[in-house]
């Protein structure tokens, strides 16, 4: 990897892990579900412009349906999810949880694509979710003023980017990088339209939940998606998929600068289990037989 890649691969983790610290300073003045509305639409503007200038707007017409369920499941649901569990759970952790998307991916691609699962991988799954489980046992109270449904929130956000790497790879494998992120952005804007429009905040937000929308929409979701794809053509999937283990160091590092959250000797525990068994799950790691290494001893 050279010394640019290295740079943008930081860069793209220091903006993705920002998008922790911008929801949770807009979602208690939008609400969910009109930020997230908010974080697609600026997206689009900033996207759309870029795909007319290098002729691919005929490829949104040609792949709609598929784009459609992309939005949905890529960006709708999950932004929402997110911005609801920024208004009870600290930056670090939906950071730390986020980082099991591709534990969710391993598991949907292995149910519904068949693909195999080495001793590794699985090994990887169990320790993954036991961090997670490790993280919200003491967090996952399902009584007034718990936080229970936001660790649910996360983790079905989780699942839905799952679903939507492996229906992506399928379905969208012919269409542009840049078409299937400004397609998926717009769907995911005309998804949530009605339900922002219904649920818009009685009051008018501050400059500074302004700020934090906008820097949600066009950084964190139109840069950031430039900067994914750029990686993704020059130094391959593999390597991209680094950014999963930076972000979350990001987002704490945010949340302390800005929010003055605590990171625990806890969620840094929990942190590395998790981060260990997705670099298990993805095959970045594996497991050596210990009886190969002793025999002839």
């Amino acid at each position: 990897m050279k010394r640019l890649d290295l740079g943008e691969l930081l860069l793209l983790a220091a903006i993705w892990g920002a998008s922790f610290l911008f929801m949770r300073l807009g979602a208690h003045e939008f609400g969910a579900i009109p930020l997230a509305a908010l974080r697609v639409a600026g997206a689009s503007l900033l996207l759309l412009p870029l795909l007319a200038m290098r002729q691919g707007l005929g490829e949104l017409r040609q792949y709609w349906r598929a784009l459609l369920v992309v939005g949905l499941l890529n960006s709708a649901l999950p932004f929402a999810l997110y911005s609801y569990a920024a208004l009870s759970i600290s930056a670090g952790l939906s950071s730390i949880l986020n980082a099991t998307t591709p534990l969710w991916g391993a598991i949907v691609a292995w149910i519904w694509l068949g693909q195999g699962l080495s001793g590794s991988r699985i090994v990887g799954l169990a320790l993954g979710f036991a961090g997670v489980v490790f993280l919200a046992w003491e967090q996952a109270s399902f009584k007034p003023g718990g936080s229970g449904w936001a660790v649910l929130a996360c983790l079905l956000a989780t699942l839905c980017y799952g679903i939507a790497a492996n229906y992506t790879k399928r379905q969208l494998s012919s269409c542009s990088p840049l078409a299937v992120a400004t397609g998926s952005q717009f769907s995911a804007a005309l998804l949530l339209a009605g339900p922002a429009l219904w649920l818009r905040p009685e009051a008018l937000p501050s400059p500074g939940a302004w700020a934090a929308a906008a820097g949600l929409a066009l950084l964190c979701t139109g840069v950031a998606y430039i900067l994914y794809f750029r990686l993704m053509s020059r130094i391959g999937p593999s390597n991209t998929i680094a950014v999963t283990f930076l972000i979350p160091g990001f987002a704490v590092v945010w949340g302390w600068l800005f929010l003055a959250e605590a990171f625990t000797l806890r969620m840094a525990f929990g942190c590395a289990i998790v981060l260990l068994g997705t670099a298990l799950a993805l095959g970045l790691l594996k497991l050596r037989a210990q009886a190969a290494a002793m025999s002839g001893s």
